[in-house]
């Protein structure tokens, strides 16, 4: 029986080989031609001397529009003039599927193209080695994620993408019609997650969609994506949650500098792996540092995009890419965040990655009155909130937690020019298919 082989295992040593893939190139140059057959481990190269083959077969594989898909079975034989060191005489050939033309973009070709017709196509996009390698990368990444979490007795959980209410409130919430309902998109598992602090469930982490109905059009936002959400009991001070997020954040770098060399090598990239531990800025540092640098801001305005940069460029002065921006002023931050008692500032953190926040987290407020009172002082009704108060009502330990966004740390350790290339089927205000 004859042998089914890729670019990754295939060998001389099999004599007679099947492969299959899709026709990225044919060259004919009169008296030879050549196929180049791709798969997703890299490419084949197929000879074809015309005084060797069947005519008829010759004139088939040496007519098929490229991005054909077949299968295609011959002799392996050595070869110098080849990456893999073989080449394939073939036999046969079956054609699964016969592209049609022309192309609606090229998967070699060396042209510039526009994002939009990229992601219009985005099945062939995806085609490309080096865009591809982007979402292999991103797998190990979630890989690498839950190895280290559950290795610190996290537990995975699952909780509703359809709620009465949002975590934050506000305008970026994607109201829905529950059958006689209104309801909303989740932005977030914030407050099931701090629900099941309550239940001895002491650690959890879940990796799920969240939506923000957000109308703006950047490189760095997007209206769906990837966040990853942890969530730990009994910590003394939010500084025990920042501790476990660079733990994380090293065994992902770490791991993925090492698991992903082959992708990190097509892509033409090299991931740092920072020291630890990272430093930790206080909000009113930062907020000098950018007034320093002339922006305008005062205190308990948000930094903001070009705020974090003035600091990120500042760290990067010092050979850092990783750090934590602790102490916001409360009244940047949610209803659940801890208020830092005598002080208009927090428990609370962000993690910056080369000049943009990828992390947001802190010690959460555990106790009733005081969540209460957050609430009122926030503009939120805590009737509405009736759910997530009872668990606060009846034993609740100290916790906190963080959320990150999978597709930003992405971008950033890839250095990417927008969040849209580390998400197969973006979702942003101008776009809802493919």
């Amino acid at each position: 029986m004859t042998a089914v082989r890729d670019s990754s295992n295939i060998s001389v040593d099999d004599g007679t080989a099947t492969v299959k893939g899709w026709v990225q190139d044919v060259r004919a140059l009169g008296g030879i031609a050549f196929v180049t057959l791709r798969d997703r481990f890299g490419t084949i190269q197929i000879t074809l001397p015309k005084k060797k083959i069947d005519p008829a077969l010759f004139e088939e594989l040496t007519k098929l529009p490229r991005e054909s898909v077949v299968a295609i079975t011959g002799e392996v034989k050595a070869s110098n003039q080849t990456a893999l060191g073989l080449e394939i005489i073939p036999s046969a050939v079956e054609v699964y599927s016969k592209a049609a033309t022309p192309l609606p973009l090229g998967v070699v070709d060396k042209v510039n193209v526009e994002m939009d017709t990229r992601l219009n196509h985005r099945f062939m996009d995806l085609r490309k080695p080096e865009i591809r390698a982007i979402f292999e990368l991103k797998a190990m990444m979630v890989e690498l994620i839950e190895e280290c979490v559950r290795a610190n007795g996290f537990n995975q959980v699952y909780t509703p993408k359809i709620n009465a209410a949002g975590a934050e409130g506000g305008a970026e919430l994607f109201k829905i019609q529950y059958f006689d309902k209104p309801a909303f998109l989740a932005q977030s598992p914030q407050l099931y997650k701090q629900i099941l602090m309550s239940t001895g469930l002491d650690r959890v982490f879940e990796l799920g969609p969240a939506f923000r109905a957000e109308l703006s059009n950047t490189n760095r936002h997007v209206t769906e994506f990837i966040s990853f959400d942890g969530e730990m009991s009994w910590i003394e001070n939010e500084e025990e949650v920042m501790a476990m997020i660079e733990t994380i954040i090293d065994h992902v770098l770490t791991g993925l500098k090492e698991r992903g060399k082959k992708q990190l090598e097509i892509l033409g990239k090299e991931i740092k792996v920072p020291a630890r531990p990272y430093p930790i800025l206080t909000y009113s540092e930062c907020l000098k540092m950018v007034q320093d640098a002339g922006l305008p801001l005062k205190e308990g305005d948000d930094l903001g995009t070009e705020g974090e940069k003035i600091i990120g460029d500042k760290m990067a002065e010092k050979g850092v890419e990783l750090y934590f921006i602790a102490e916001y002023p409360e009244e940047a931050k949610p209803f659940y965040i801890m208020e830092k008692d005598g002080t208009p500032y927090s428990f609370s953190f962000d993690l910056d990655y080369k000049g943009q926040e990828i992390s947001s987290g802190g010690q959460r407020e555990h106790r009733y009155d005081k969540l209460v009172a957050r609430m009122e002082k926030k503009g939120l009704n805590p009737a509405d909130f009736e759910f997530y108060l009872e668990a606060f009502r009846y034993g609740m330990p100290p916790h906190g937690g963080w959320g990150i966004g999978i597709e930003r740390l992405l971008v950033k350790m890839l250095d990417l020019g927008n969040i849209r290339e580390a998400i197969l089927f973006p979702r942003d205000p101008a776009r809802l298919t493919p």
